[in-house]
């Protein structure tokens, strides 16, 4: 449809189709790319395209049938008689105001699967491509693999101090060439670890010392030598490596570890996985067809994308990402991996801005066969040819890292789409904000990384989830011990669960939702919703009545079932975090049990109250504060009313009961040093009391040289006469201490 009579699209294709089905199902596969509601009437090439179908296409060719109603709709607005005054018809309905409902936007190029699939209820297919090729895993399972060999060889320690030394030149060379401050950084730190270890290996073989004091020396060397060793012999012996199961094993492993923390962190799976190494026929036939479709090309065996052949084509746009990135040499070759930047390499493009689509193999690299020879995949290849055999020609949502934004996966859309000669290959990009540890960048190559594992030793696994989604995924976020405390004092308070103004809160988070998936705003309304239910419930208390039970059991399963949604409870708990990794059910069994204790301690501490019988209160107070606390349970007296009891965590509740008894202890401690100090101020005051005022100045002998017969001074040291005003402020400290000193004699003779 059009305004100015400019065709829709172009409709011509479809003369050529006879078949009603066929002509369908064409019609649906090109507006499923085109905008098809360009205007407010139909064009002459939309009512053409109109005549051409008899009836309204299939309801499975969405895209054709809304357009088909469409300009059905319109074309009998437009006829003579629809102005006609005949048959009464219903009125269009108005809908109410204020009843508009948020609708999800998310701000492209910047993931939750979570809340797609069980919030929004979308019917998601998630797909996760594992690289396990790529030249860092090359070079590092080659470096890995002649490391533990030299190990197995159980080298001298004169041959590893001789080694290392060796090493040591290259990598002190790179490091002096090295600019970047982080990389610089990283790498002084390495050479320091080996000059720590250098220093006493050299003195004790300097100073003929035992082997047995030697050779423990030269391990720690060895140990903190091992990444510039390893690439010192990766440098020399590199090339010999050729079994392909050597470069398999590594990634492997780090595959199995990466699962099981993301299980750990109870991380929903994808629902299908794909690996490099198990696609590398789809991998071949992706790159044959980008070369049939005459953008990519063969060189010395290896297959290059022609950046400037799709750029030039007016259906494509490269780096549509990163426009102004394209010709930054520094990020194209860090994309193209270390093995890939050598001059000879880079000869082989027509253009600096090319990137490998297929790489000849090299001595010491894994290799699979292809039309242009043994080689192996490029790094942006990868997802694209994997993902394509998944997902086909389009997909929805393509998530990562903000850095990757160019080149990778503005690589990756340009070799999709000059796969399908598309241009819609991804329709969102969702870039997630980086990860920063005490505000420094987290890299593993710079090893400035803390893995999951040691941060689930720390923190749990819902703790951990709780600081990400009070913060925006699309932001930075930073890992520190502040970070961490915010997400337990989260918890903790979401823990009290429990409503005014519930209906607003809950729109709130539905609107938060919507927009971007914001979950950081969404943690804040639930915050919010607590603490007015915490202020609704106290507030009854007060009044001495019940809160309303459904409401507030309505507001905890919500928060319950929003916490699931987000992962952050796993269980299947009806209401609230669950206990010792079990249920709610565990309440309900044991609830009955602890009340009749709570009960029965509460009459034990009134008769203890009546009849003065401290040792009984103490007792309960041990069971309060000590025996429970190890089951599990926290016991609250509050005065005037009920015991509350209620299942905690049993190591919450022992952390508690350590900080508490850390205050208690400090707070003793003050408490005896401010009497230590008051009892030291008395003692001093009454050693003071002690002295006569005829005897206070006689023992300055550095200040006074005469005094009067009372003791009171004339003279300074050198024999000048006091000015009448020092002998003014003298006399006020020589009159305060008579008075004390009269107050010491009145108390001896009253006997204190």
């Amino acid at each position: 449809m059009s305004t100015s009579g400019e065709p829709a699209f172009e409709f011509g294709f479809l003369l050529q189709i006879n078949e009603e089905a066929a002509l369908a199902a064409a019609l649906n596969d090109y507006l499923t790319s085109r905008s098809y509601l360009a205007g407010f009437s139909p064009s002459q090439a939309d009512q053409k395209a109109f005549k051409l179908l008899r009836r309204p296409p299939d309801p499975q060719h969405v895209h054709a049938l809304r357009w088909f109603r469409h300009i059905a709709a319109l074309q009998q607005d437009d006829s003579p008689d629809s102005s006609m005054k005949g048959k009464r018809v219903q009125p269009a309905w108005s809908p109410p105001a204020g009843t508009e409902v948020p609708q999800l936007r998310l701000y492209n190029k910047s993931l939750q699967h979570r809340s797609f699939n069980y919030y929004f209820k979308y019917d998601v297919l998630y797909c996760m491509n594992i690289t396990d090729i790529d030249d860092k895993i090359i070079k590092r399972a080659r470096q890995n693999f002649l490391l533990e060999q030299y190990k197995e060889k159980k080298p001298q320690a004169a041959q590893i101090l001789q080694d290392v030394l060796s090493a040591r030149e290259p990598f002190q060379a790179h490091l002096a060439a090295t600019t970047d401050p982080d990389k610089k950084q990283m790498l002084e730190r390495l050479d320091a670890a080996v000059t720590a270890a250098l220093q006493p290996l050299q003195a004790a073989m300097d100073s003929k010392a035992a082997a047995e004091v030697v050779q423990p020396l030269a391990q720690v060397l060895l140990e903190n030598s091992k990444d510039l060793l390893s690439d010192w012999l990766d440098k020399q012996f590199g090339s010999e490596v050729t079994e392909n199961s050597i470069f398999s094993t590594l990634p492997k492993y780090w595959e199995g570890e990466y699962h099981k923390d993301m299980d750990d962190l109870n991380v929903l799976p994808p629902d299908v996985l794909t690996r490099v190494s198990e696609y590398v026929p789809e991998i071949v036939d992706f790159v044959k067809k980008i070369v049939a479709n005459g953008y990519g090309y063969e060189s010395n065996g290896s297959v290059y994308f022609n950046t400037s052949k799709f750029d030039g084509n007016p259906q494509h746009s490269y780096a549509k990402l990163v426009p102004e990135a394209v010709g930054d040499q520094k990020a194209l070759q860090e994309g193209e991996g270390d093995l890939s930047i050598s001059a000879d390499r880079l000869s082989e493009k027509k253009s600096p801005n090319d990137f490998a689509l297929w790489k000849a193999s090299k001595p010491g690299e894994p290799s699979w066969d292809s039309p242009w020879g043994k080689g192996r995949p490029g790094w942006h290849i990868e997802c694209s040819a994997m993902a394509g055999s998944v997902l086909g020609e389009s997909m929805d949502i393509h998530g990562g890292g903000f850095d990757l934004r160019f080149p990778h996966h503005d690589n990756e859309l340009a070799q999709a789409e000059a796969f399908f000669e598309n241009d819609y290959w991804v329709r969102y990009f969702l870039h997630t904000g980086h990860l920063t540890i005490a505000g420094c960048k987290m890299s593993k190559s710079l090893k400035n990384f803390i893995t999951i594992k040691d941060a689930l030793a720390k923190n749990t696994a819902r703790q951990l989830r709780l600081a990400f989604l009070m913060h925006s995924w699309k932001d930075t976020l930073d890992y520190s011990s502040n970070t961490m405390e915010s997400a337990v004092q989260y918890e903790k308070f979401v823990c009290c669960l429990v409503l005014c103004s519930f209906y607003d809160r809950k729109f709130a988070i539905h609107e938060a939702l919507c927009d971007n998936v914001d979950t950081r705003t969404v943690m804040e309304e639930m915050r919010v919703l607590v603490g007015q239910s915490n202020t609704y419930i106290a507030s009854r208390k007060n009044a001495k009545l019940r809160p309303n039970r459904l409401l507030v059991e309505s507001i905890a399963v919500y928060l319950t079932n929003m916490l699931k949604i987000f992962g952050a409870i796993e269980e299947s708990a009806s209401i609230g975090f669950p206990v010792g990794g079990q249920s709610q059910n565990l309440e309900s069994t044991v609830m009955p049990y602890l009340s009749v204790l709570s009960e029965f301690r509460e009459g034990v501490r009134k008769i203890a109250r009546e009849q003065k019988v401290m040792e009984l209160l103490q007792m309960c107070d041990v069971v309060r504060d000590e025996t429970l606390p190890e089951l599990g349970v926290r016991l609250e007296d509050h005065e005037g009313q009920p015991t509350v009891l209620k299942l905690v965590d049993k190591e919450t509740l022992l952390k508690e009961r350590e900080e508490k008894t850390k205050i208690e202890e400090e707070k003793k401690k003050k408490k005896e040093e401010a009497a230590r100090k008051k009892q030291e101020q008395e003692m001093a005051k009454l050693e003071k009391m002690k002295v006569s005022p005829c005897e206070m100045f006689r023992k300055e002998t550095d200040k006074y040289s005469q005094f009067d017969e009372t003791g009171f001074p004339t003279h300074d040291a050198e024999g000048k006469e006091l000015s009448k005003g020092l002998a003014k402020k003298l006399r006020k400290l020589y009159e305060a201490q008579e008075k004390l000193h009269n107050e010491y004699l009145q108390m001896n003779q009253n006997g204190n």
